[in-house]
């Protein structure tokens, strides 16, 4: 039979660990990816913005203009001459009062000769040809607007420049009509917005949800290492039981078809060893009557009464049978044992401490095959003080098992030991044929019950016996 090992059994689930990391991987960076253009839609929004906020300005600006400076110098002075102080104060106050409080760094008039009559920056005022490409497209009826951006390729690559200006250029109309703008074209007007605090504003928002995914998928991360960790170590620890448990059965099989041999063998042996014995204890009353001292037939008897407890022991672990039960006390059984044992227990110096909860519940069970164990039980705890001591016996119960404990004040068992001691065959006696312990085993289990042997802390050696009150799945009698 061909089993897997328990790294052979994860590997699955480690092909699983690949793609879930991987996955993670893929969403971070595609979380990255769509935060950069979330951004440049964002900062695409805010420059359509700001050009529609320039637009209203202009117009606006373009109203004002032609009503308050346009008509009323034009009827004064019979033509518009910003370099007229009187009409430059006239349009500098419309200016201002028109865009007071509105978020304009800059703002330029140009007249039909590409000449700047009118400035926010006293320097500016009189320079020609400085309004380039959106000048000439202004005077053609379209307003243009251009993004400036001053700083390294770093900071202009991850959209915090140092500076970044939006110019936008219009025409200034004349109004043929109140509120409609569509006489012809008087000069250009350039308005600057500075959008650097936006464009920063909009950078930091990016890097906080950069952060923010980071914080998040790292978070993910350490849940999924935790969960992968820990699932790692269920499946290797289930592919481990899953393997000692195919080690078991291997073992069970080899038991069975080796108890099985044995039964058979013990079936054939028993026949001629009864004849043996027979035999034996006829040519014992023979030989007394002529020799008294030869003790050679009581030997015969004897070796063979032991072959057949061996031969029964066999017997009994390889085939054991099936439980008939009744309702029954635990402490009945105990007493009875108890009793059997009296006389050696005297004889050997032993005392029994016994300790029984009230108003124990009945359990079904066969009485017999219980007294046996528990037989088995009472003489390993003797064998264990061979100068006699005390055997404790508790039983506690509750609504579904009863508990017994055994107690003895020995010297324990080895640990190396302790892990043998259900083997078939392995005893530390002399005269012991390692199939005690195993038939104790049998009868509990088969009985839907449990059984434990450790080393109390003191000193000695604690069986526990678990049985349930009832246990529908055997055999009733």
């Amino acid at each position: 039979m061909i089993t897997k090992s328990p790294e052979e059994s994860i590997k699955p689930f480690r092909l699983v660990k690949y793609f879930t990391f991987t996955g993670l991987i893929v969403i971070f960076l595609v979380t990255i990816i769509l935060s950069v253009f979330n951004t440049h839609w964002v900062k695409a929004m805010q420059r359509q913005k700001s050009e529609d906020y320039a637009q209203s300005l202009i117009e606006n600006l373009n109203h004002q203009v032609f009503i308050q400076v346009i008509i009323p110098m034009g009827l004064i002075y019979g033509k518009i001459q910003f370099s007229n102080q009187k009409q430059f104060e006239r349009v500098d106050m419309v200016v201002r009062g028109t865009l007071h409080s509105f978020k304009v760094e800059a703002l330029n008039i140009y007249s039909m000769d590409n000449t700047i009559s009118y400035s926010f920056d006293p320097d500016l005022i009189g320079r020609k040809n400085f309004g380039g490409t959106g000048y000439q497209q202004a005077l053609e009826g379209k307003t243009t607007s251009r993004l400036v951006q001053r700083g390294n390729f770093f900071e202009i690559s991850l959209g915090f420049p140092k500076e970044a200006r939006l110019i936008t250029y219009a025409p200034l109309r004349a109004e043929p009509k109140p509120f409609r703008i569509t006489g012809p074209v008087l000069g250009v007007v350039e308005i600057v917005q500075d959008l650097s605090a936006d464009y920063l504003t909009i950078f930091r928002i990016q890097i906080l949800v950069v952060i923010t995914c980071t914080a998040m998928m790292g978070a993910l991360f350490v849940v999924l290492i935790f969960v992968v960790k820990r699932g790692e170590g269920i499946i290797q620890k289930r592919a481990g039981e899953r393997l000692r448990l195919k080690e078991r059965l291997s073992q069970a099989e080899r038991l069975s078809a080796l108890g099985e041999m044995a039964a058979g063998i013990s079936h054939e042996i028993r026949n001629p060893l009864g004849i043996i014995r027979s035999s034996a204890e006829l040519l014992k009353k023979k030989v007394t009557k002529i020799d008294p001292s030869n003790t050679m037939p009581d030997i015969i008897v004897e070796e063979s009464s032991r072959l057949n407890s061996i031969i029964t022991d066999f017997i009994n672990f390889a085939k054991p049978g099936s439980p008939k039960l009744n309702l029954c006390r635990i402490e009945d059984v105990i007493e009875k044992n108890i009793t059997f044992l009296s006389i050696r227990m005297k004889e050997k110096g032993y005392i029994i401490k016994k300790d029984y909860q009230n108003h124990l519940p009945e359990v079904q069970a066969d009485a017999d095959m219980l007294y046996q164990s528990f037989l088995n039980i009472f003489l390993n705890a003797m064998q264990s003080m061979p100068n006699g001591g005390m055997i404790e016996v508790a039983i506690r119960s509750n609504s579904k098992d009863v508990t017994i404990h055994f107690d003895d004040e020995g010297k324990g068992i080895a640990e190396e030991i302790l892990e043998k001691i259900w083997d078939p065959f392995f005893t530390t006696k002399e005269m012991g044929t390692g199939l005690g312990l195993g038939m104790v085993k049998n009868i509990i289990e088969s009985h839907g019950g449990n059984i434990q042997i450790g080393n109390r802390t003191h000193g000695g050696t604690r069986v526990t016996v678990e049985l349930p009150v009832e246990n529908p799945g055997a055999e009733t009698g």
